[in-house]
């Protein structure tokens, strides 16, 4: 029996939702960097290309967990290039990852002018992006993951830049692509056809299969590029329950390499959680990957630098003789 409430709702079919093609981007498919090797400026990084080609080389997970700005830099060639030579077995993402891959896969260009747009209450609300919601309403009925759905509209579908797409990459190689959905923060939940129960079905199930593939993570690595909450978060609660049934079959997961890169500035001893009068102490990829995590018998490794510099020159050292 349905139970009436005394609080409204926002009425979203009065909103007025405007053509992609009338949106300034900030990103296009012009500005992707192309396949090159560049110097490593980042001796840390040495050590974790050796250790993900270990991985690689024994069967053991490498995860990679990201922010949006990370597509937002560029690197999409580098990604997509790692992940079909086997040097990624999973990418764990946010939902604005989604949006921005989609919406560069479709129109070539993507990352939207929030500060012009807001003013007119136009930010976000853009027709074909709005169509993610319907791929995730189909999934969530399918019982498909979020991140497997769009990979697979975008690989079977008529989108003009499509070898731009991390999501079609994944899908291709059969690689797991996770998103991680909080709701309210993407602007796909602003629109009048966006089902919450969807995005909840779909993200958990993504989260079930991130948890998974955690069961593979002796000896292997998780990385971390520019994600302050979802990845620490995700990574901390589907560890624990990797352990929790891990330990009692006598096979521990403590043997792995964890990477974080972000533009914070840490200290040299970041292997030491911060103390709680300290603000750094809530960055979350700090006292959660480089320390909580790998405390019994992990290597962490912390670098401090922008995604466009230091994805390719972890792809080029994966790459090198």
């Amino acid at each position: 029996m349905a139970v009436s409430s005394n609080y409204p709702e926002f009425d979203r079919k009065k909103l007025r939702v405007a053509p992609l093609c009338q949106r300034k981007n900030e990103l296009k498919a012009s500005d992707t960097m192309p396949l090159l090797f560049v110097e490593n400026n980042y001796p840390k990084l040495k050590k974790v290309a050796e250790n993900i080609i270990a991985a690689r080389d024994n069967g053991a997970e490498v995860t990679l967990m990201m922010g949006a700005h990370v597509l937002r830099s560029g690197v999409q060639r580098y990604l997509i290039n790692m992940i079909e030579n086997g040097y990624i077995t999973c990418i764990a993402t946010n939902g604005a990852c989604t949006i921005h891959d989609y919406e560069l896969a479709l129109v070539g260009g993507t990352t939207e002018k929030v500060a012009y747009y807001i003013k007119s209450g136009k930010f976000g609300l853009w027709k074909e992006t709005g169509h993610i919601n319907d791929i995730v309403r189909e999934a969530a009925r399918s019982g498909l993951g979020l991140g497997e759905s769009i990979g697979k509209a975008i690989f079977e579908g008529p989108f003009t830049y499509k070898d731009l797409s991390v999501f079609a990459a994944g899908y291709r190689m059969g690689i797991p692509m996770t998103v991680h959905v909080g709701i309210g923060y993407d602007i796909v939940h602003t629109m009048p056809n966006c089902d919450g129960a969807s995005y909840g079905a779909t993200s958990y199930t993504d989260f079930l299969r991130f948890a998974k593939i955690l069961e593979g993570l002796e000896g292997g690595v998780v990385m971390n590029f520019g994600s302050s909450v979802m990845a620490p978060e995700i990574f901390l609660k589907a560890l624990s329950m990797i352990r929790n049934v891990k330990v009692r079959q006598g096979h521990p997961i403590s043997n792995f390499t964890s990477l974080v890169c972000d533009l914070r500035s840490l200290p040299d001893n970041y292997r030491k959680e911060p103390s709680r009068d300290n603000p750094e102490y809530y960055f979350r990829p700090w006292k959660t990957m480089l320390v909580r995590t790998v405390a019994e018998g992990g290597r962490s490794f912390y670098l401090q630098a922008p995604h466009n510099k230091s994805i390719p020159a972890l792809w080029s050292l994966l790459n090198s003789d």
